[in-house]
């Protein structure tokens, strides 16, 4: 178990580097958000759920897929929570914006499932 937990926050980790250089290579231009945080809050939440869903894996195996909806939710509050005023409260956001808005939730959801879904078809 510990080396399966060490190789998949090491995925996260590259994913979060690859994603964020070419996020930040491709859109070139200051944006009204800070993109790095976007990507570390995304980042450091993919770690902690999937740290969650694997204990509770061991413990509670049949109630993982609940635990791992409510935990998407969890993350999706924190983020309007934490980026409230720094990117909700803007009338407009360009094109560009709202794609790097959107990009680093989808890289890490879709990182999130397939992960967790090993983890789950595993057993």
């Amino acid at each position: 178990m510990p080396k399966r937990i060490l190789t998949t926050v090491a995925i996260i980790i590259a994913i979060f580097f690859i994603s964020y250089g070419l996020n930040n290579y491709v859109i070139g231009q200051a944006l009204p958000f800070s993109l790095l945080s976007v990507y570390l809050f995304h980042a450091i939440a993919t770690i902690i759920i999937y740290l969650i869903v694997e204990t509770l894996n061991e413990k509670l195996p049949n109630q993982v897929g609940y635990a791992y909806l409510m935990l998407i939710c969890f993350k999706i509050g924190a983020f309007v929570l934490i980026f409230q005023k720094s990117i909700f409260s803007l009338e407009t956001l360009e094109m560009t914006s709202r794609i790097s808005l959107v990009i680093p939730l989808f890289v890490f959801l879709i990182t999130e499932g397939v992960i967790i879904g090993k983890l789950l078809s595993r057993k």
